[in-house]
């Protein structure tokens, strides 16, 4: 495995005359900050991306370094995988999209319900924002109620409801047992708040009976059983029971999120954690790397789609929605991601964690919190249990962009707020290559600490 390498080695795109920094350049001249997608920004430059080569990214500058984030989770198999990129080619040279259904859509739609219990029927979107969107719409045609709840602190997509108290601080965030409605955009209708009953994590009092009080016009609760943005903190069971029992008491829809979560394991985290909401959105890794996102649930509910017999409850459409390409790499990736596969990557994600928080321990510095393949990483030496307790002070935040910054010089990819991923690509080496940067990357902020 390559050695710990020196800033000097991995720092090409900060120069002032490099291929990235020539990009940057054109880029701001025909997009808004010279960006396309907020997460992606980075100061003073963005690193621009040539090619991939399994767990590794190749820059256009021609440095190297290990790709722990996979485009936010999307790519189960790496980069690029033949068993997946060679179906796709073949259904691209018949036709990339058409007028009419495919045969593709069906084929994955069937794995997708085959292993999972709660899902019945599946509808195709092109994100997973689409598909938390599409899965608040049939949670209210099929309830005929207005709002929704969701928990604080939890990323869903760019859909309004989605997004009320993404990133609320503690200046506005309001009462542990009713947290306030804060808008995430600069415009957000009023109505919007007014439609969004925020709940606190992993508070299972306090959740349920908020959920009592407001269940009358309430038609679903929006909930992801470990939200990234809100810590990568799991779900706990009896958490999940509660939940689950007090929305069906008051015939609210519960939706869970998967868009992330559904790499946890074969069936899903509603699988792990045994259960059944009544609706699931999908994305990411379900598409091979290719724009995607579904919502899946029970017959009952999902019929609000059905279009036969005249204008359905909930009309859908999409131009791209089922898009033969994506439907061949995803049913590729999906088969590829077998039983044993999911036992390898808790293997490895389990054995990174560890000596994550071996690294952390020993430097004082942070925690780790995740399952399965999915790591995060705190700059705060504590527990957490929920969103309130995970978000980092002043102090913190600074040190954890330094931790970011100082992993991108050194050759690792993980995202700004600490969010890591594996893919079967990666082995003990490279968690090994990835520890023996951490730590240096620790003692080194020991120092500028």
């Amino acid at each position: 495995m390559t050695a710990v390498r020196t800033i000097d080695e991995t720092r090409a795109y900060a120069r002032p005359d490099s291929i990235s920094a020539k990009l940057w350049e054109r880029a701001q001249h025909v997009l808004p900050g010279g960006n396309s997608r907020t997460t992606v920004y980075m100061a003073p430059r963005p690193i621009y991306a040539s090619h991939g080569e399994g767990s590794w990214i190749v820059d256009v500058d021609g440095d190297r370094r290990l790709d722990l984030l996979n485009n936010y989770t999307s790519l189960i198999h790496g980069h690029p995988h033949a068993a997946v990129t060679e179906p796709a080619t073949r259904r691209l040279a018949r036709g990339a999209s058409f007028p009419l259904p495919t045969p593709e859509e069906i084929d994955l739609a069937a794995l997708i319900a085959e292993r999972v219990a709660s899902i019945d029927h599946v509808r195709f979107t092109n994100s997973g924002s689409e598909a938390v969107m599409m899965a608040i719409k049939a949670a209210r045609g099929f309830t005929g109620r207005p709002k929704i709840a969701k928990f604080e602190g939890a990323y869903h997509g760019s859909y309004d409801w989605a997004e009320v108290s993404l990133g609320s601080g503690p200046d506005a965030w309001g009462p542990a047992d009713a947290p306030a409605s804060i808008a995430y955009c600069t415009g957000t209708p009023r109505s919007v708040l007014e439609d969004v009953v925020v709940l606190p994590f992993n508070r299972t009092e306090l959740a349920v009976a908020r959920i009592e009080r407001e269940a009358k016009s309430l038609a679903a609760v929006l909930l992801d059983p470990m939200p990234n943005r809100a810590g990568l903190i799991p779900a706990r069971p009896e958490f999940l029971r509660a939940m689950r029992e007090v929305t069906a008491a008051h015939g609210i829809c519960l939706i869970f999120d998967e868009v992330i979560s559904f790499r946890l394991g074969y069936h899903g985290a509603q699988g792990l954690f045994d259960i059944r909401p009544d609706l699931t959105s999908l994305g990411k890794i379900i598409g091979g790397g290719f724009p995607v996102g579904a919502v899946g649930g029970r017959a009952e509910v999902m019929a609000v789609f059905d279009p036969r017999g005249g204008k359905p409850l909930v009309p859908h459409g999409g131009t791209f929605n089922a898009n033969p390409v994506t439907m061949a790499a995803g049913l590729a990736a999906m088969h590829l991601l077998d039983e044993k596969a999911f036992d390898r990557l808790d293997e490895v994600g389990g054995k990174l964690r560890s000596g994550m928080a071996a690294c952390f321990e020993r430097a004082g510095l942070g925690a780790v919190t995740g399952m399965g393949s999915l790591f995060r990483l705190h700059p705060a030496p504590r527990s957490f249990v929920d969103y309130r307790s995970a978000a980092p002070s002043k102090d913190e935040a600074a040190r954890l962009e330094r931790i970011h910054r100082q992993l991108i010089d050194h050759g690792i990819l993980v995202s700004p707020t600490g969010l890591g991923c594996l893919s079967t690509a990666v082995g003990e080496a490279e968690v090994e290559y990835f520890l023996e940067v951490l730590n240096a990357c620790l003692r080194e902020g020991d120092s500028a600490d």
